[in-house]
Order: C-alpha cells, then sequence, then structure tokens
C-alpha cells in the first residue's frame, strides 16, 4: 500500500493501536526545559516511578533565562527557582543538561539539530508548541503538555490519535528578498490560524527542495500558528550533509545502515493525503503582519485590509486592529518602531544574523529602535564571531546578547514596553505576548535589519545590494 512520508514514520512507532482510540506512540527523542518540566518531575516523584529511557531525554535552560549578564546568579527568583529544579531533576534522573553557560546551551529547538539529536524518520517531542521546527528533517515532532511530559519521561510513550494529512505545494522561483520566513507567513496568511487544525503538514515543491536546512526549520517551526499538529519535510542529500559527523549523528557502518532507511523516507507517488494545496511562489513578497494573530499578514508594500474584506467576525477585527493601534487601509511602510527583535527558534539561526548583517553593513542603528539581537545557541554566538558579524553589527551601533528565548514570549527580562511597537522575527503577536501592551508584527530578519537602521517598517528590497 502506497504511504506518504508521515504514514511511514508515524506507522513505525505505533506500539499498540486501540480501536476507536489513541494510538500508543513511541517517542525517540524528548527535550525537557525549565519552564513545563518541573510538575511532571513531581508527578513521577509522587508516585515512586523513574525515568524510563534517560539517555532518550534531553535537558536545556531556554525559556526564563535572561540574555545579559549571564554569569552571574539569576535575579528573578521564579526563574531561578525553575532552573535550579532542572539541574537537580535532570542531576536525579540520570538526564544530559545544557545550563547556562554550558557551551551546548541555547534554545531547545536550535541545540536540537546543531548536535544532531534530531535525525530523520525519529519522533520527537517537547513542552513547548514550536517543536514542529524538527519536521524539517523529515522527523514527526510535535508540542505536548505537563501531564503528557510525565508520560513520556515514565514510559517513553504518548497516547495520539493520528492526525490528518495535508500536502502543501510551493512550486517556482521566489523573489529578490523573499526568505522563508516570508513563505511561512504567506502560508499562514492564506490558510489562517486554523485552517490546518487537525492535520499533518509535509511540505513539498521546489521552494521547499532549494531551501537551505535553516529555512526548513523556520518554516516548519511555524506550522503550528495555522493550527497544524507539525510540519515535515521529505529528507535529501542537504538533510545528511547538515547532520553528517554531529555530535548524536550515527557514525561508521551505523551511520551506513541509518542512510538505508532515510532514503526511503519519502512519499510514495500515488499516496493519498486528506487534503492539499498548491501556491505559486511569485506570488509571495517580503511579508509583515499588522495585528493579533500570525494569519493576519499582508505583503510588506500592501495596505491593512478592509474588514469587509477579511474572513472572520467584524468585531474582532476590529478589537485586533484597534489593539494595534492601527486603521483599516493604513499603509504598514513607514510606521515607526520602537523595538526591533532578532532570535527566537524561528529565527536564531547563523544565516539570520548573516541576513541581518547584510543589510546593516556600513549603515547605522536608527536612533529611536531599541534592539535585541539574540542568538538561538553558543554555537551560533561562536559562529558569529568566526564569521565577523559581530564586527559588523557592532559598527552599525547593535550589541550582541547571549542565548536564550528572549523577547519571543514576556518570561524574561526582555520585554517591550505598553504601548510600544515592535517588529519580530519571532512567532507570536498575540496580545501581550512580547510584554503587557505591546504591539509586535512578525517579519523575517530582512525586513527587522530595514526597519531597524531606517527607524520604521521598510522594505529590505530597497536597501539590498544588487550585484551582477
Amino acid at each position: 500500500m502506497s504511504k506518504t512520508l508521515f504514514d511511514k514514520v508515524w506507522d513505525s512507532h505505533v506500539v499498540r493501536n486501540i480501536e476507536d482510540g489513541p494510538d500508543v506512540f513511541f517517542i525517540d527523542r524528548h527535550f525537557i526545559h525549565e519552564v513545563t518540566s518541573p510538575v511532571a518531575f513531581v508527578g513521577l516523584k509522587q508516585r515512586g516511578i523513574g525515568v524510563m529511557y534517560p539517555e532518550r531525554t534531553f535537558a536545556t535552560a531556554d525559556h526564563n533565562t535572561p540574555t545579559w549578564n549571564q554569569h552571574l546568579p539569576v535575579a528573578d527568583p521564579l526563574s531561578a527557582n525553575q532552573l535550579e529544579a532542572l539541574a537537580n531533576n535532570a542531576a536525579e534522573y540520570g538526564i544530559s543538561h545544557w545550563g547556562l553557560g554550558h557551551k551546548n546551551n541555547g534554545i531547545v529547538h536550535i541545540v536540537g539539530p546543531e548536535n544532531g539529536i534530531t535525525l530523520p524518520g525519529s519522533t520527537i517531542v517537547c513542552g513547548d508548541s514550536h517543536t514542529s521546527t524538527h519536521g524539517a528533517f523529515g522527523a514527526i515532532a510535535f508540542g505536548i503538555g505537563t501531564s503528557e511530559v510525565e508520560m513520556v519521561l515514565s514510559t517513553q510513550c504518548i497516547m495520539q490519535p493520528k492526525p490528518k494529512k495535508m500536502r502543501i505545494n510551493v512550486n517556482g522561483e521566489l523573489g529578490f528578498g523573499v526568505t522563508p520566513k516570508d513563505v511561512a507567513l504567506y502560508i499562514i496568511s492564506q490558510q489562517t490560524t486554523s485552517g490546518a487544525t487537525g492535520y499533518f503538514v509535509e511540505y513539498a515543491g521546489d521552494v521547499f527542495e532549494n531551501m537551505s536546512m535553516e529555512g526548513r526549520m523556520t518554516v516548519c517551526n511555524l506550522s503550528i500558528e495555522m493550527g497544524a499538529r507539525g510540519g515535515m519535510i521529505a529528507p535529501d542529500e542537504k538533510t545528511y550533509e547538515y547532520i553528517k559527523g554531529r555530535k548524536h549523528t550515527p557514525k561508521g557502518e551505523d551511520w551506513d545502515r541509518a542512510m538505508s532507511y532515510w532514503k526511503t523516507l519519502k512519499t510514495d507517488d500515488d499516496a493519498e493525503f486528506d487534503v492539499e494545496f498548491n501556491y505559486n511562489a511569485s506570488d509571495i513578497e517580503p511579508m509583515i503582519t499588522y495585528g493579533t494573530n500570525p494569519g493576519m499578514g499582508i505583503g510588506v508594500t500592501q495596505s491593512i485590509p478592509l474588514a469587509e474584506d477579511v474572513q472572520g467576525g467584524v468585531a474582532t477585527y476590529k478589537k485586533s486592529l484597534g489593539y494595534m493601534k492601527f486603521d483599516e487601509g493604513d499603509n504598514m511602510i513607514g510606521k515607526q518602531v520602537d523595538y526591533v527583535f532578532l532570535g527566537s527558534c524561528t529565527n536564531g539561526r547563523i544565516e539570520d544574523f548573516r541576513a541581518f548583517c547584510s543589510i546593516v553593513e556600513g549603515r547605522k542603528k536608527a536612533d529611536n529602535i531599541t534592539a535585541w539581537l539574540v542568538p538561538g545557541s553558543h554555537k551560533v554566538v561562536d559562529q558569529i564571531k568566526e564569521e565577523g558579524l559581530d564586527r559588523i553589527l557592532e559598527e552599525a551601533g547593535f550589541v550582541l546578547r547571549e542565548p536564550g528565548c528572549s523577547a519571543c514570549l514576556a518570561m524574561n527580562d526582555d520585554k517591550v514596553p505598553a504601548g510600544k511597537l515592535a517588529v519580530s522575527t519571532s512567532n507570536r503577536n498575540f496580545e501581550g505576548r512580547q510584554g503587557p501592551g505591546s504591539r509586535t508584527l512578525l517579519a523575517s530578519p530582512l525586513v527587522a535589519a530595514a526597519t531597524a537602521v531606517e527607524g520604521a517598517v521598510t522594505d529590505p528590497r530597497t536597501l539590498i545590494q544588487v550585484t551582477a
């Protein structure tokens, strides 16, 4: 029987199928962090049970961590307690732990691929909704709740109904200045934030085949923002080249055996999906959001739609614009911005910093802009310095911070003040997501960089040097 990529990986991990119920589903890799794991460990202790396969669980500190002066004690008592609990629980149960200052520390969905923990055909969970990032490697990866974290720790399995299957094809050639972040925001704007609810998405077509691994991670990361359980892309030579030789990647004969399996991980030609969508790459331009969910996105040169032209309730739409202090028909270009954030598990990788530097090199940060540039890991910091990008940033008036989730979410010190407008390369623009009363415009690193030097929303294509 013909199968999709998703079917092949899912079906090979079903321990038991419950009739008219969920599957008992085996998990290969489990990532934990300081926010959603402490209560799970309390549950284990109360029940007197241990961690079944500690070598399959990996802990890193990221959500609550400060991105400045990490060598000092963490000032916030809640954050300090959670970080301490993570370290203690990892030590007690024999779990690998990369705390603050560790050379492998960073955002969970960045350090996993960096260290070869994320592999094709694997199943991956974490108490974080953007676990779908790992689907870029042909893995099934999704976020889980705290009670499910406890379940995976104790049994290495989870009970899950099998999602329906969606394929999204994007073919053609992307235009000048259009990035993977723009592709993802465009798809979400077409699907809305609920269009893929109940589905697992496979991304296919020219655009994804030509995309770098880091770009694929950005796209899969944002799958949850259109309601999908997760997203994935079939592994290929780019995938194998990216993971080869990394810390936890198979070596020698184990690599050869793994490759034999990985090369089978593609959708069969006549396999069927429950639903399929096709988009043209030429229709996508640099994107920016204007409302309070990731589906409220438009091309950066476009104006905010009229209420009568959008799906959903008019009252809700107008409430969203009211919160953002925008009006129907407004142009996005030229709107003055207060903060720019480069980072997060969506856009905190070396390619994102290269893109940002390609715009700011030889220019200066606008005086009205407060910029937070936060690498996704210490390995990214090392790459930035090796390539001299830190000097470019410094000369342009920017300061590089230390790794962490930072201003993606208001769980640490990097909070956007009430009423201030931020252009952010992160993944969510809900009310107060980046701080109580903060206003967020989601965009690519190129749009963020152009805005940072101009002081207002700017089309990056107007600043990019074209070379023959």
